[in-house]
């Protein structure tokens, strides 16, 4: 059985500890390799080498750092099939998805930050007669950088390449429940030349080899994707300690259908935002308001849509939805699909395991459900699911809507439907999320900030606001 290793100081290694944690394939139920359950000994070791290496990269020229950058992008390009394959295998997601989205938005997370970091402009200011005032920035030192098992490669670029990109160092841990496609990613640094101990990839459990990160001295800047909870706890530690915290927290997206809307372009999206990757997106819109004129003909297309889906096996290319990561995560999920009746809600579709005949029938499998008669006020539709489950709810009134809408403690992504222009920048203006997408789901420009208001997070990832969090802003003064 496969091994997964650390990355640290440029080269592939066992935990120091000699101790290994299953790793599950979910399609199938069954352990398929090995991963390190690393602590704080290979922690100290990945930051003795990345503050080895931080005098070197930081101040390397920032187009050859962008240069190597580049050439790890296309190796991700290369490997995309081997990549996506493994990234299948490892997070339970159909293998088309892979490779269509996530492995293609790796390798623009590495390309864009390679480019944007040689485009960096100082501010300056002239104040009369007497002196010049400009700004210059520097790289923040040692990074840490925790990423989620739900997009394991796209998100761990996401993360580590605008640190790389502003001349950071970085000890860097994926989640445990995902680490294959990283562990891939550490073999394609290797081959691209990238100088020991400026990537350093600890694999293990959170409360062990994650907390060793957000608590050590010498790594002043932590970025975490990840739940509310765990953000909160990484916060309580690092607080404290004044370390620069980008949190990228849960959601509970709304997505707002208005009666002038083009319908089928937001029928066939609202299918993609509820369901994609089983609903294991951040960004997924799992409360769908519809105006009540709409209301009867929007859900019945919207189920039958939904029955039309086909849960199985994700390496078959007609699979649309595939195994949930885990089997405890499964059973999350059915609870509150539980929760959901018990608050007086209708199961109008799904709501159930599925058995996948064959190889996958051990696997994860659970059926996309849609689920009516709730209130907006109860813990189905307060609380993050993060699976394929969805409810909707009609509404009459602009005003009514947004109050649905805020009403949770989240504010990450919205999504609105309306051909009305005036109403589109409205609503816009009124919705409490950092993200809004209009007549559209997930269509990301990487040059513009991305982050959430209330509980879905601190701070802004993407663009500039990624280069600027990896560096510290300092004033030079001078008298003429």
């Amino acid at each position: 059985m496969q091994k997964i290793q650390n990355y640290i100081n440029g080269e592939l290694t066992a935990p120091v500890s000699g101790k290994y944690l299953d790793n599950y394939n979910p399609a199938e139920g069954k352990v398929y390799s090995l991963i390190p359950d690393s602590d704080g000994v290979d922690v100290q070791n990945a930051v003795e080498a990345a503050n080895e290496a931080f005098a070197l990269w930081s101040s390397m020229a920032v187009e050859k750092r962008a240069d190597i950058l580049q050439r790890i992008a296309t190796l991700i390009d290369r490997d995309l099939d081997k990549l996506a394959l493994a990234e299948s295998v490892d997070q339970g997601k159909p293998v088309k998805l892979a490779r269509s989205v996530d492995i293609p938005r790796a390798s623009a997370n590495m390309r864009f930050f390679a480019t944007g970091s040689m485009h960096f402009a100082s501010e300056a200011h002239i104040t009369g007669s007497e002196a010049v005032n400009y700004t210059a920035r520097a790289a923040v030192g040692v990074a840490g950088c925790i990423s989620p098992w739900n997009l394991p490669l796209y998100l761990f670029t996401w993360k580590i390449a605008p640190a790389l990109a502003a001349g950071c160092t970085v000890v860097a841990k994926p989640s445990e429940l995902t680490p294959m496609t990283a562990f891939l990613f550490s073999q394609l640094c290797i081959e691209a030349g990238l100088p020991n101990g400026v990537l350093n990839i600890v694999h293990g459990l959170g409360p062990r080899a994650g907390q060793a990160i957000i608590e050590h001295p010498e790594i002043p800047a932590i970025s975490f994707t990840g739940g509310t909870v765990t953000g909160r706890k990484i916060a309580a530690t690092a607080a404290p300690m004044f370390k620069k915290l980008s949190l990228e927290l849960g959601g509970k997206n709304p997505n707002i259908i208005f009666a002038d809307c083009d319908l089928e372009q937001a029928l066939t999206t609202s299918i993609l935002s509820s369901f994609s990757n089983q609903g294991e997106i951040c960004l997924c819109g799992s409360r769908i308001f519809v105006e009540r004129g709409l209301y009867t003909r929007f859900v019945d297309e919207f189920v039958k849509r939904t029955r039309q889906m086909t849960v199985g096996d994700p390496l078959d290319e007609k699979t649309n939805i595939g195994a949930l990561v885990s089997e405890a995560h499964m059973n999350k999920v059915l609870s509150y699909i539980t929760l959901a009746q018990e608050e007086g809600g209708e199961i109008v579709t799904g709501g159930k395991k599925v058995k996948v005949a064959g190889r996958c029938e051990g696997g994860y499998f659970l059926e996309p459900t849609v689920i009516t008669g709730l209130s907006h006020q109860c813990r189905t539709n307060q609380e993050e699911i993060f699976g394929p489950v969805v409810t909707i709810m009609p509404f009459d009134t602009e005003e009514e809507v947004l109050a649905y809408a805020n009403s949770t403690s989240y504010g990450l992504s919205a999504t609105l439907w309306t051909e009305n222009l005036k109403r589109a920048h409205r609503v816009s203006a009124q919705l409490k999320s950092g993200i809004i997408w209009v007549n559209c789901w997930l269509f990301r420009d990487l040059r513009t900030p991305f982050g959430g208001m209330k509980q879905s997070g601190v701070g802004r990832e993407g663009g500039w606001d990624a280069l600027r969090f990896f560096t510290e802003a300092k004033n030079v003064c001078i008298r003429l």
